[in-house]
């Protein structure tokens, strides 16, 4: 895991200029290493999406609940499509577990293989 990894996380929860960190291993695929920071909204987000490459994404989710009470939980959204090549889906699942227990205050985990998994709605539900 890149020490930069943590950075950008910490940049995220420290709620200044960033709603999205994007991680992609990286091309040895023994490190991840971060790919994005910045602010997008859901559908920048689903269309900063490969489709055919893995990635790890920890984003600010926010909504409203039933009541319509604001929410906000940092989800951690590992990204798998269909595409990626045999050993990719390997070490993928190795980092998501590295980053699942290096990023503590992730409060909403989900694992995505297309963008159904992905669309606001489907994240909402997780996160409610």
């Amino acid at each position: 895991m890149d020490e930069s990894c943590i950075s950008a996380f910490l940049e995220l929860k420290s709620r200044r200029d960033i709603n999205t960190v994007i991680y992609r291993l990286s091309d040895n695929l023994e490190t991840v290493i971060p790919d994005f920071e910045g602010n997008l909204t859901h559908d920048e987000l689903l269309e900063a999406l490969p489709a055919d490459e893995s990635r790890y994404v920890v984003y600010d989710l926010l909504f409203a609940t039933a009541d319509g009470a604001r929410q906000e939980k940092v989800v951690l959204i590992s990204w798998c499509p269909a595409g990626t090549k045999a050993e990719e889906t390997i070490a993928h699942s190795s980092g998501y577990s590295t980053l699942r227990n290096l990023l503590d205050t992730v409060q909403v985990c989900a694992q995505a293989t297309d963008l159904s998994d992905v669309e606001y709605e489907a994240l909402v539900s997780r996160a409610s």
